[in-house]
């Protein structure tokens, strides 16, 4: 019977019907081969040349979903102009939801291959932190959304009435959302710290509870802390977080200011025990202070058996440093003296020989910086990049010296050596950019000629505000007398420590209270030495008295 039916619908065909189909056939089959062709080998050898591999991803993500889509759609015009029977038009339904499916699948593909994976790197170059949750977040979120149309739109294509459907989501949504009021409140609490963006994940938080905490995710619901202390992991909703007053210990910089109380016998000699708090302070490698005084006190602390290696590596480490603070200071002013020329160029429009100085201006700049200028020529067109000269005395490579040293230190965990290495790689990274970016402006000023000051300046005070600080007055230890206490018939004086701790991230948030230790250690046996060395002195000179008088 079924078999009647078909026959019947068929009978409309007439043979100029069947000769169209079968050309149509046979122009897909052909047109096929030629796209295979081209997407599998001419342009896969020519992406194959590029540097990056961006249209190399693209097209072996696109090739077999691009087949089909052009199989499909060929083959679905070619029904369409059939006659309309009821097995013509159940085929047609057929080829247009798989059309729908391919599309679909196919977007999906590039915005998680593509899209999302060159988009992850560059926002692990970029400073803010929202980038870094909304990906994710994206990635999650949208193929849901695309492969929800796409059941809505197949659905459609069959001639499903989804009126009802609409309805009963409605209702639905109102009903859940309702019920989820603190996970939406959570959410949206979520996207405000992003937005605001108080926070980097790494960054050393206070809690109002006094607890210290590093920020680990900011998820869709809950953010993950992880507590140093007890080296555990909490999770507080989004809403709650967002509710407390909340002390960011790494904003503006990763100094962490320490305070320690310390009392001694009121028989030592007060400004004495003062003056040598203050230098051990100022001679422990891991607090901030100016690095002549520290280099020239290093040597005279810190002798206990143990810490030989903490005293000389944290040497090698302050002279790298102060290598890359000179290399800092030469720049800087250059970067000054740029803007200075810059605003006398830019008077009555730049001529193309107040151009070509400031480019050698700059040029030179970039040398300290470590890069170095280099053209590529694409036909007819130059093309500048900027590349590192691997110079020993540059920026780039002082910096780098300076990390691999800093990496050596043994009280270090296994972690801190990527959190260092990754976050100056990173602003080595953004450094690049900044001063590629400037360049290009540089080189064809005829749109920005007046601004290019603005631009330099900015560079400039990112380089002292955000990629490295400069060690300032503020930062230097102080000792203060908080008082005198009267315990046990013994009169003592209390003093009050402060010093700033070079980086709190490190050692899972602990790096100060090490460094208190030490410093608190060193005072009382340096004292305690001197005491015995005066009280032998003493003993020694009595001795000679009594052999004098006898």
């Amino acid at each position: 019977m079924d078999l009647k039916i078909m026959l019947k619908e068929l009978l409309p065909f007439q043979a100029n019907t069947w000769s169209f189909f079968l050309s149509s056939v046979v122009l897909t089959i052909a047109g096929t081969i030629l796209l295979y062709i081209i997407l599998f080998y001419i342009l896969r050898s020519i992406f194959r040349k590029f540097e990056r591999d961006i249209a190399l991803v693209t097209l072996n993500v696109s090739a077999y979903p691009v087949l089909m889509i052009f199989i499909l759609g060929v083959l679905k015009l070619t029904f369409h102009q059939l006659p309309s029977v009821k097995l013509i038009d159940g085929i047609e339904n057929l080829l247009a939801a798989g059309l729908i499916v391919s599309i679909s699948y196919w977007l999906v593909q590039l915005f998680t291959q593509v899209f999302i994976y060159y988009l992850r790197g560059y926002t692990q170059e970029t400073e803010s932190m929202w980038d870094d949750v909304l990906l994710p977040l994206l990635e999650a979120v949208v193929p849901v959304i695309v492969f929800t149309l796409t059941t809505v739109f197949v659905l459609k294509s069959f001639g499903v009435d989804l009126t009802g459907i609409w309805v009963a989501l409605g209702g639905a949504t109102f009903v859940i959302g309702f019920a989820a009021q603190g996970i939406l409140a959570n959410f949206f609490s979520g996207v405000v710290l992003l937005i605001d963006t108080p926070f980097q994940f790494g960054d050393v938080l206070l809690l109002e509870n006094g607890s210290i905490a590093m920020l680990q995710k900011i998820g869709v619901r809950v953010t993950q802390l992880y507590i140093p202390s007890k080296h555990c992991n909490i999770y507080i909703p989004n809403s709650t977080l967002q509710s407390q007053n909340i002390t960011n210990l790494s904003r503006p910089t990763s100094y962490y200011h320490y305070s320690t109380d310390m009392k001694l016998p009121i028989a030592l000699n007060v400004q004495e025990a003062k003056h040598v708090m203050v230098e051990v302070i100022q001679a422990h490698p891991d607090t901030l202070g100016d690095i002549d005084l520290k280099l020239a006190q290093i040597d005279c602390y810190y002798q206990l058996k143990g810490l030989e290696n903490q005293q000389k590596i944290g040497k090698l480490r302050l002279l790298a440093e102060q290598e890359v603070n000179f290399k800092l200071e030469e720049i800087t002013p250059a970067l000054e003296a740029l803007v200075v020329t810059l605003q006398f160029a830019e008077k009555g429009g730049m001529t193309n020989e107040e151009i070509e100085n400031v480019q050698q201006e700059y040029r030179e700049i970039l040398s300290a910086i470590g890069l170095e200028v280099v053209t590529e020529i694409y036909g007819n067109r130059s093309v500048f990049t900027l590349k590192e000269n691997r110079s020993k005395d540059s920026l780039i490579e002082l910096i780098r010296n300076w990390y691999r040293i800093y990496i050596r230190d043994f009280h270090l965990l296994d972690n801190d050596s990527s959190i260092l290495t990754e976050e100056w790689e990173r602003k080595i990274n953004l450094l690049k950019r900044r001063v590629q970016r400037l360049y290009q402006k540089i080189s064809n000023p005829q749109s920005e000629e007046t601004r290019l000051d603005d631009y330099v300046m900015e560079l400039n005070r990112w380089l002292r505000e955000r990629f490295k600080e400069p060690r300032q007055k503020w930062q230097e230890p102080q000792v203060l007398i908080k008082g005198i206490e009267n315990s046990d018939a013994i009169t003592y004086v209390q003093f009050n420590l402060n010093f700033f701790v070079d980086d709190i991230r490190l050692e899972n948030g602990r790096r100060g209270d090490r460094v208190s230790s030490q410093i608190y250690e060193e005072v009382v046996r340096y004292l305690k030495q001197s005491a015995t060395e005066v009280i032998e002195s003493n003993a020694t000179i009595t001795l000679q008295g009594e052999n004098t008088n006898s």
